[in-house]
């Protein structure tokens, strides 16, 4: 119980973390205590146990987990911090609760993934379990799958992204396991219940017999839409609001929302998109213009395959519709036509939206070609053409397809009519505006006449069609004049009609047809339901009813489109009625007296032509009561008016009478059906009339009747042509007066400019004043309507009309156009109808320009034309451009159809003449005026490209790109823009000019939208990348962007957009959001458009008088006039968008202003350490260059405006020099106030300060060194110290200014350096000033010195880096200076260094010439100081100072004081080559100094362990010793340090960084190389090497793989290595110290490298290769011998396993073992046999002998014997008692084949090496019977005396004396060397010796002939193959024999035999000879190994072994002596005793 009173006294946090189990389980249940007391979900209770949930629910106690995940779940449900948690806890529930047996725990976990979802982490929950579907264990995925169904069953599917699951569904479906299968089944049906047959497509491969169970359990579910049954806790209030409905028992809203929730997915989103382009035919399009219709057909079929892929990857399609086009329409053979329509279907199906660019070139061809017959052609048109609709808008393609329904061909009337049926099924009542309605009706309306039935039938079914999408009233306006049995045709097919779109949309018009509502209201509705034209289904507001009624009564523009009849609110039917007596026709004057008389008096009718005017005028007082009494049915209207006009008539002379007849005719008009007939019988003398003064009103009140009878633009068009047909002026003006009126009254709908504009014309050149003022006056009404475009048609005036045209403009400018107040209210239906238009001004203003002429300019555009466009010479493409400006500025508007125009300008805007760019931006301009907006049409496939051009480096170019797409979009709106994915295409390009403008525009344009564009999300992923663009403009335009786009998407929407950004990034966007919301405008109602719609009227924006002048300019580009205006016109217009747009936002630059007084410096935590990460990660530029480039700038701008004040920044980066000096007035003044700031953003400062050095203002330069000088006393006062990364990017340039020509800015600079040093080490410091006294200014020089003498003073001789030798010597260069002020500083320099250091600095510095020298001397001599002590004094009288006594003068700080760095710059500028650094490109240098830095705490205690005495630092420089590198002072004292540094220097050998690396192998080495503090490591080896092949491996898998990394880098860490090592196993003690599994692992690290093919790419990779040869021999001969041989075997047995394993790799270790073999004589007892023995014994069991012999290559069998056969040799049958170690020997063949051996070895004695002798005698027998004897001799002696042969010479020879002993060999050694005779007598002995000893055994124990080529090629030296050829015994004379020949070989005397080292050291390594060489035999040697390297590509271990230890020595002995040498060999000897 002991244990558990323990633990029961912990707090609980501790508790969950307990070992014992009991004690989590009581942590885990009172934490669930806790948890569920605990109110407040932000409690910082919560806090403390976040990092423990994961540990609740991954217990591995199985009881104890259960509570944990209890705990966990309620944790989850009410923490507020709990999100932070998911990835961590999801993961843990994956992977240790879902393999749980209990089920209850894997309920818990999916409680817990689905709280998780509920508290809005569903995107991360769904991540990991997509990630546990992967796992291998069924049981998980099986869970995952289900926690995934239920996720999607409760929370449905806007919350469980489908797409993800259903990619892996496939997979699932294929999985071995049932489970998993049938879990996959059930999640496929559950997502079916959410999006039905959208699943199908991907599932469509699965198994068929699981896809039909599938579809079985489809076929179940209810058809119901399913609904989310658990909300989000964002959605919890909209649940609550549900339920309180559901209990009212109305559900109709809920149901409502709900409903458009279902077909959510779209199957084709569920695809990926396949790239079809580049898979085409090569010659795909020569084929499709062959000749031969079987190549154009292959050509088709090979397109047809690639098309039936069902999602097709976005491209540029446009040859290859270009192609397909033209073979529908020119191609004769039907089939082919019928193929390339079946390819466009493909591809539209294929693209979608992305197709819609091309369908305007299609659609027309197509209908054309259904004048084709055949059933298989006309259904693939049918097919190819409903597919392209569907890429496009009926709006988009009505043009064309109305052109088509002119054609004579029935075929193409009847199909055009029917394609026109299918797309309007397609449509809705918000899709299919009246704009669209009625000239389709129209069109349709002539069809229904046609003689051919099938033409009469499609369009009664396309009529039928609209009639059931827009309902009656929208429709019958349109079918006035239809009978009664067509009509009824139209209803019956209206009634058979599927809509596509469910009945949804007809309901809806039908509903509002029958509320039995005044009209007013009634319209309102309507209008409503037009407003939101734009988005997706129609959802008529309150907002949007309101205002309908506000501007006077009844809606806007009433056009009674040719209704008649009587008054009230007609019901449908009756309108029908009515319409039909509209069309009247003409009656005969009988019939009509005769029906006059029957309604009115008999005397009324006779005393109408009386000729007493009494009588007249009483005649029409009781015509009028009669009209009056009348009913509208009854009222014989033409009969009437016959009878008015009857004699006199119009004529009549009493005024009186005359105003009664036309009140008659007024009264008649309005209160009977009066009819067009009517009207022409009236109005000609009405005309006549309007011109006198008495009648003239009368006239006029007539004709408005008649205008409101028979619509305005009827009326009006006979007006005026009575009017101008006849002479008199009085009548033309009031005419022209009237009509003024009757706009204003009956607004413009329906009038025909043209007609207007020609009378008006005709007006304007009348001589009679009056008549011109008149004209002048409309134009002023109708410009009200039409806008600036109304202006084009009168450019040819004179200029003083042209002026007075434009005054009456101005007058108009700004006013809206009345309210219509006729025409309305009269026919309520008419009036509703109307008031839909008036409501969405777009549609007004379209209408007015519909009405503009428009003249059709296609057959200009010629093939020709085109084709100059495109031409390869400019100046011919600028011609072809001149010509379309021509064609479209005299055709000034123009029919939207224009060719192959859009593609030909498309091409010029990427033009590389920028000023073709600029004029086909006019160009376009020019066009969008022309084609107003049809201009829609083409944004897809010319606006989009204007875009791309904003991103143009040129700023003109981008502004004319601008005004064009404004120009574009005030005539198209801003929908067409942001439909699909091309808009946010362009925003994602990179392009800092391109984002920029783009999101200017956007800005701009977004405010002003009523209805949010659909596709406006896609831009927003691009857009939060542009808030973290390197660009600041990009980011600033981004920010203002930012609350247009909330303002139409909702914070929700954006924040969750956020969930895909990293998490820094994330953060920072989001506090952007929430700062945008704040300045969120409200989003633009009606009534707000209404009252900002400053001149539009219905015609808003796009017709605003501001852009007229911009009219002018394009009409006038060919002259260059009109330039300026031009300019000026865009820059009015802009301004006031903005004006209207930006209200809102002016307030944040207000809030800006008094955001002054706030922080200037914001502290971002970690944000230095973050900059200095990018920076080191070559995130960002490194901040280094000779002049700041803007990249650098922009850098800077982008780092600081996360930590800058935002107006700060803009005076810091102010173009103006004013603003820097504020910028650094505000500075100073918040230095104080804002330490923590400015050292926050300490880096950045600097770095603009070193911005402003470059400056040529000397007053911001007096400036910045002024606040310098504050800025570093306040770091010294705060004791900072100052970075390596903010050193290295501001001290070079601060050293620059020291050169400055003012004395005053030299002084502050030196005195800003002076007070560096409190912050910065001296010693760092140094380099670069030295640096700076390579400059070419003489000031900056001199004054450099100085400042090195300075330091030098005060800091003494140790700040000198990288040592004072070196320093010196650089100073003392510029004694020879030309500049007299450097000659000085230097001198003074040296002179202060010579009274510190006194006489060592005339060795320091080295040789100077004479002349130098002389002046030194001197100027020493004067300056009669003597050198003090030492340095140490003065630092200690400068306590401000602070410094460690250790070289590296590190200042310590409240930080971790930085250690080693400085210490280990020493160290690397001996290590090699210190130049080699330089040579990176310095942006890209690794920061060296900073990555020591960063190696944390470690560093902390580091000063106090290595304590230097400084008085002897020096002597290692000065009493140089014949090393190869000079002993750095640092280790002086290293042995008494203890092992702490030992192990810290060890743990940097492993870094991951380079150069740590390197310095701490340098200092390893330093004590490796001498003997009395070698020991030091002793203790330390096994660690060491541990660090050692970490390093190795590092290298090989990190460094080798980066490319970004010199090389050089990595040959000189791996000489490092491999040096250290050579060092290390030179040391017999401290080798043997080295255990059997860090001996594997080396061994296997350097194998591993002698393979690497990558170093010998490398220049010195060669050399590494060798040293590390030179090394293998090495650690084979000094390690303990059992452990290295060990070692060996686990290798190879481990290499044999591997399959990764390189065959190479097992045969190097063989051939290490085959050395081991060599060395064993000598080492036998040395080794542990026993356990050697085991290790063969495991080998063996492994590999058993036949499956050894399954091995590619037969080494290791031969190998294994080798071994065995040498052990037996040596150790004799004693070898069988040392299976001591082995447990069970029957488990491997070892004990057998011992005893094998033993037995052969004793049967076989000699018998084998006599039958060889005797071989090869009679072999020499025949030989010599042959030849003569002294030929043999010579060629014998010919092999003695070359090297490779030697040896076979020698053999030869003994054998020859051997059989011939009376042989005479004397003639052939008397010509030779004494040494050579020597030699040869020498060699024969050693045979002979051998040959004897071999006849007592067998030479099979030897190594085979062809094993010892292989291993030991001849070019080693003799002694290698002397001894190796058999390992036996063999006595000492042999090798002393051995000896001699390399002694004598090496050019040493064989006097001396008494300090011969011990014979085994020599022979086992053959690179003792070259140790001891020569210099001269060197040089033969090498040449010798160059000839063997050419002859042994494949050189082995043993000859790169000796190729190196050749290399090595040369370069030592070509700067050393032989003498030199010999003591060497001396000291190697002794040390080998």
């Amino acid at each position: 119980m002991g244990d558990d009173s323990e633990w029961m006294k912990l707090p609980v946090d501790q508790k969950c973390e307990h070992k014992l189990w009991k004690a989590r389980l009581s942590g885990y249940e009172e934490a669930l205590k806790i948890f569920q007391k605990i109110k407040d979900e932000k409690s910082p209770e919560w806090s403390k146990f976040l990092g423990l949930i994961k540990k609740f629910v991954t217990d591995s106690n199985a009881v104890v987990q259960l509570k944990g995940l209890e705990a966990a779940l309620v944790y989850v449900e009410n923490a507020h911090v709990a999100g932070k948690t998911t990835g961590e806890v999801v993961s843990g529930v994956v992977s240790k609760v879902f393999n749980q047996p209990k089920a209850k725990a894997k309920e818990l976990g999916i409680e817990i993934c689905l709280m998780y979802i509920e508290i809005e982490k569903g995107e991360a929950v769904q991540e990991e379990l997509l990630k546990g579907l992967d796992n291998k264990n069924p049981k998980i995925v099986v869970a995952c799958i289900e926690t995934l169904r239920k996720a999607l069953s409760e929370f449905g599917s806007k919350i469980i992204l489908l797409k993800p699951i259903i990619k892996v569904l496939p997979k699932l479906f294929e999985s071995r396991e049932k489970a998993v299968r049938d879990e996959a089944k059930l999640i496929a049906i559950e997502i079916y219940r959410w999006i039905r047959d959208a699943l199908r497509p991907p599932l469509q491969n699965i198994n068929p017999v699981q896809l039909k169970e599938l579809e079985e359990e489809w076929v179940k579910l209810p058809t119901g839409a399913p609904k989310p049954a658990r909300f989000l806790r964002s959605q919890q209030e909209l649940e609550a609001k549900l339920e309180q409905q559901q209990s009212a028992g109305g559900d109709a809203e809920g149901g409502g929302d709900d409903g458009d929730e279902v077909p959510q997915i779209d199957a084709y989103e569920l695809l990926e998109a396949v790239e079809i382009l580049s898979k085409l035919p090569k010659d795909f399009y020569d084929k499709i213009e062959a000749k031969k219709w079987q190549e154009r057909k292959e050509a088709l079929e090979a397109v047809e395959v690639l098309v039936k892929n069902p999602k097709l990857e976005a491209g540029d399609y446009a040859d290859l519709v270009k192609a397909l086009k033209k073979v529908v329409g020119k191609d004769t053979n039907v089939m082919l036509v019928a193929l390339a329509a079946k390819c466009l279907t493909g591809l539209a199906v294929g693209l979608r939206k992305k197709f819609g660019q091309y369908a305007g070139h299609v659609v027309p061809t197509i209908l054309e070609k259904f004048k084709e017959k055949k059933p298989q052609v006309v259904q693939a048109l049918q097919e190819a053409i409903d597919a392209i609709f569907l890429t496009t808008t009926l709006q988009n393609i009505s043009e064309d397809v109305l052109a088509v329904m002119d054609n004579k061909n029935p075929t193409i009337k009847q199909q055009t009519s029917l394609f026109i049926a299918r797309s309007f099924r397609h449509c809705t009542a918000s899709t299919l505006p009246k704009s669209l309605l009625k000239p389709f009706c129209a069109a349709l309306l002539k069809h229904i006449n046609d003689s051919a039935p099938e033409v009469r039938d499609a369009a009664f079914e396309a009529l039928g069609t609209a009639l059931k999408v827009v309902g009656e009233k929208a429709v019958n306006p349109f079918l006035a004049d239809v009978d009664k049995l067509k009509l009824d045709k139209i209803k019956e097919c209206s009634e058979k009609v599927e809509l596509v779109h469910g009945k949804k949309a007809g309901l809806a018009a039908d509903k509002k047809d029958f509320k039995p509502v005044p009209g007013r209201v009634a319209a309102s509705g309507a209008a409503g339901d037009k407003d939101t034209k734009d988005t997706s289904a129609p959802k008529p507001g309150p907002l949007k009813k309101a205002p309908a009624a506000k501007p006077g009564g009844p809606p806007k523009k009433g056009k009674p489109a040719a209704q008649g009849g009587t008054g009230g609110t007609g019901t449908k039917s009756k309108k029908a009625v009515e319409t039909k007596e509209i069309v009247e026709p003409e009656l005969s004057i009988e019939v009509c007296e005769e029906k006059a008389s029957a309604v009115l008096p008999a005397t009324c009718i006779q005393l109408l032509d009386s000729s007493n005017w009494k009588e007249r005028l009483a005649c029409m007082e009781e015509f009028q009561k009669a009209v009056e009494l009348m009913d509208r049915t009854e009222m014989p209207c033409q009969a009437l008016v016959r009878m008015l006009a009857k004699k006199p008539g119009w004529k009549e002379t009493n005024f009186q009478v005359m105003q009664m007849k036309l009140h008659i005719v007024a009264l008649i008009a309005q209160k009977g059906n009066f009819s067009k007939t009517s009207a022409q019988i009236v109005l000609d003398g009405l005309v006549d009339k309007i011109g006198d003064v008495k009648c003239g009103n009368n006239a006029k009140e007539a004709m408005t009747a008649i205008a409101e009878a028979c619509v305005l633009p009827w009326t009006a068009e006979q007006v005026m042509s009575m009017a101008f047909s006849q002479k008199n002026p009085k009548n033309q003006s009031e005419t022209l007066n009237w009509l003024s009126n009757a706009i204003k009254e009956f607004g413009f709908s329906g009038l025909n400019v043209k007609a207007f504009i020609s009378n008006v014309k005709t007006a304007l050149a009348a001589t009679n004043p009056a008549v011109r003022t008149s004209a002048i006056t409309l134009l002023g009404v109708m410009y009200l309507y039409v806008g600036p475009s109304l202006r084009m048609f009168f450019e040819d005036e004179k200029p003083a009309l042209l002026s007075q045209i434009d005054a009456e403009f101005e007058k108009m400018q700004g006013q809206n156009p009345p309210a219509p107040t006729r025409g309305i209210s009269k026919h309520s239906t008419g009036g509703t109808d109307e008031g839909e238009d008036g409501e969405e001004p777009d549609d007004g203003g379209s209408d007015a320009v519909d009405l503009l002429p428009r003249t059709e300019i296609s057959d200009k555009i010629t093939s020709e034309l085109v084709s100059k466009i495109g031409d390869k010479n400019w100046k011919i493409r600028k011609e072809g451009l001149d010509e379309v400006a021509a064609i479209i500025n005299e055709a000034k508007f123009i029919q939207p159809n224009i060719g192959e125009l859009p593609t030909a300008l498309k091409g010029r805007l990427n033009d590389s003449n920028k000023i073709l760019v600029q004029q086909t931006l006019t160009i376009l301009q020019q066009l969008a005026v022309a084609m107003g907006p049809n201009i829609k049409q083409h944004v897809k496939n010319l606006g989009i490209p204007i875009i791309t051009v904003l991103g143009d480096s040129k700023n003109n170019v981008r502004s004319a790109a601008l005004a064009t797409v404004n120009a574009w979009a005030e005539q198209t709106g801003m929908k067409e823009w942001l439909e699909g994915e091309d808009l946010s295409e362009e925003l994602k390009k990179e392009n800092p000019f391109l984002r920029q403008e783009l999101l200017g525009w956007l800005a701009e344009k977004l405010p002003t939208l009523r209805s949010t564009p659909t596709d406006l999300i896609l831009c927003v992923p691009h857009l939060y990348s542009c808030l973290e663009d390197r660009n600041g403009d990009v980011r600033k335009k981004a920010q203002d962007a930012l609350p247009f786009f909330m303002m139409h998407l909702g914070y929700e929407k954006m924040a969750k957009a956020t969930g895909k950004l990293k998490p820094t990034s994330k953060d920072q966007v989001l506090a952007m959001l929430e700062k945008a919301k704040a300045n969120m405008p409200a989003k633009p109602t009606a009534s707000a458009k209404a009252t900002s719609k400053p001149v539009g009227g219905s015609a808003p924006a796009k017709f605003q008088p501001a852009s007229a002048p911009a009219e002018d300019s394009v009409s006038g580009t060919v002259d260059s006039k009109p330039d300026p205006k031009k300019a000026k016109a865009l820059g009015v217009s802009s301004k006031t968008k903005t004006a209207q747009g930006k209200k809102v936002p002016s307030k944040t630059s207000l809030k800006e202003d008094e955001d002054k007084s706030g922080p200037i410096f914001i502290v971002v935590p970690n944000g230095k350490e973050q900059r200095m990460k990018d920076e080191k990660g070559l995130k960002v530029l490194k901040w280094n260059f000779t002049t700041p480039r803007d990249e650098y700038i922009e850098q800077l701008k982008t780092q600081m405006s996360s930590c800058v004040a935002k107006w700060l920044q803009d005076e810091m980066f102010h173009s103006d020099f004013q603003h820097h000096n504020k910028a650094l007035a505000v500075m100073v003044d918040h230095l104080e106030s804002e330490k923590e700031g400015v050292i926050g953003c300490l880096d950045l400062i600097l770095k603009w300060v070193t911005l402003r050095f470059f400056d040529t203002n000397t007053s911001v330069l007096m400036k910045t060194l002024e606040y310098l000088k504050l800025l570093f006393t306040l770091l010294s006062d705060e004791e900072y110290h100052l970075t390596e990364n903010e050193a290295s990017s501001f001290i070079p340039y601060l050293i620059l200014k020291v050169g400055e020509p003012k004395d005053v800015i030299r002084k502050d600079v030196r005195a800003i350096l002076n007070r560096m040093c409190l912050v910065y080490p001296a010693s760092k410091m140094f380099p670069f000033i030295m640096e700076g006294t390579k400059s070419k200014n003489s000031k900056q020089r001199a004054e450099c010195l100085e400042e090195l003498g300075c330091l030098v003073e005060s800091y003494g001789m140790n700040v000198c880096q990288p040592t004072p030798g070196k320093a010196l010597k650089e100073i003392a260069i510029h004694i020879g200076d030309r500049d007299n002020a450097v000659r000085n500083a230097a001198l003074n320099t040296i002179v202060t260094v010579y009274n510190v250091h006194g006489d060592q600095v005339f060795k320091l510095i080295g040789t100077l010439s004479e002349k130098d020298m002389s002046m030194l001397e001197e100027r020493i001599k004067r300056s009669a100081k003597r050198p003090s002590a030492a340095p140490v004094k003065q630092v200690e009288e400068k306590p401000q100072r602070t410094q460690s006594t250790s070289s590296s003068t590190s200042m310590l700080r409240k930080g971790p004081a930085e250690d080693m760095p400085s210490r280990l710059n020493q160290a690397r500028s001996m290590s090699g080559h210190p130049e080699a650094a330089q040579m990176v490109r310095r942006e890209f240098q690794l920061d060296l100094d900073e990555i020591e830095n960063d190696n944390g705490t470690v560093r902390c205690e580091m000063p106090e362990l290595v304590q230097h005495k400084l008085d002897d630092i020096f002597e290692p420089v000065l009493i140089p010793e014949p090393k190869i590198r000079a002993v750095s002072p640092h280790f002086d004292d290293m042995h008494s340090n203890t092992a702490s540094t030992i192990n810290f220097i060890i743990s940097q050998v492993a870094s991951g960084d380079i150069n740590t690396s390197i310095q701490a192998l340098t200092q390893i080495d330093e004590v490796l190389r001498q003997e009395d503090k070698a020991e030091a490591m002793s203790g330390h080896i096994d660690q060491f090497l541990i660090a050692t092949f970490m390093q190795l491996r590092l290298i090989y898998n990190t460094h080798m793989a980066d490319e970004k990394l010199e090389k050089d880098e990595v040959i000189k860490l791996y000489s490092c290595v491999i040096g250290n090592l050579i060092s290390l196993f030179q040391m017999e003690s401290l080798a043997r110290e080295a255990s059997t599994g860090v001996l594997k692992d080396l061994m296997h690290g350097l194998i591993t490298l002698m393979l690497d093919s990558r170093i010998e790419d490398l220049e010195e990779g060669q050399q590494v290769v060798r040293s590390v040869n030179l090394l293998v021999v090495k650690v084979l001969e000094k390690s303990d011998q059992t452990n290295i041989l060990s070692a060996l075997l686990v290798l190879l047995q481990d290499s044999l396993l591997a399959t990764a394993s390189s065959p190479k790799f097992s045969e190097l270790v063989m051939k290490c073992l085959w050395r081991m073999v060599r060395l064993l004589p000598d080492t036998i007892n040395s080794i542990n046999l026993d356990r050697i023995l085991l290790d063969i014994h495991i080998f063996m069991k492994v590999f058993p002998k036949e499956k050894l012999k399954q091995c590619k290559s037969e080494f290791p069998i031969r190998t294994l014997k080798t071994l065995l056969h040498t052990l037996c040799k040596l150790k004799g049958p004693k070898i069988l008692d040392h299976l001591t170690m082995i447990d069970n020997k029957n488990e491997s063949e070892l004990e057998a084949h011992l005893c094998r051996m033993m037995k052969h070895s004793m049967d076989q004695t000699g018998s084998k090496s006599d039958k060889e002798t005797e071989k090869g005698a009679s072999r020499i027998d025949e030989k010599s019977s042959k030849a003569k004897v002294n030929d043999f001799l010579a060629e014998i002696f010919k092999k003695i005396g070359s090297k490779e042969n030697t040896k076979e010479g020698l053999a030869e020879l003994y054998e020859y004396k051997k059989k011939y002993s009376d042989a005479d060999i004397e003639p052939f050694l008397k010509n030779s060397s004494q040494f050579f005779q020597s030699y040869v007598e020498r060699g024969l002995r050693v045979i002979e010796m051998e040959r004897e000893g071999k006849g007592r055994l067998p030479t099979s124990a030897g190594i085979s002939p062809q094993m010892e080529v292989t291993c030991v090629p001849t070019a080693t030296s003799t002694v290698s193959s002397l001894g190796n050829t058999n390992g036996e015994e063999v006595g000492p004379s042999v090798y002393l024999e051995r000896l001699k020949i390399l002694r004598q070989r090496c050019g040493l005397d064989n006097t001396k035999q008494d300090d011969r080292p011990p014979l085994t050291s020599l022979l086992s390594k053959p690179a003792v000879p070259t140790v001891a060489s020569s210099t001269d035999m060197l040089h033969s040697k090498l040449s010798q190994l160059r000839e063997s390297r050419e002859q042994h590509q494949h050189s082995d271990l043993d000859s790169n072994q000796s190729h190196s230890s050749g290399t090595t020595t040369t370069s030592s002995s070509s700067t050393a002596n032989i003498d030199d040498l010999k003591k060497r060999l001396e000291r190697i000897k002794s040390s080998r005793k």
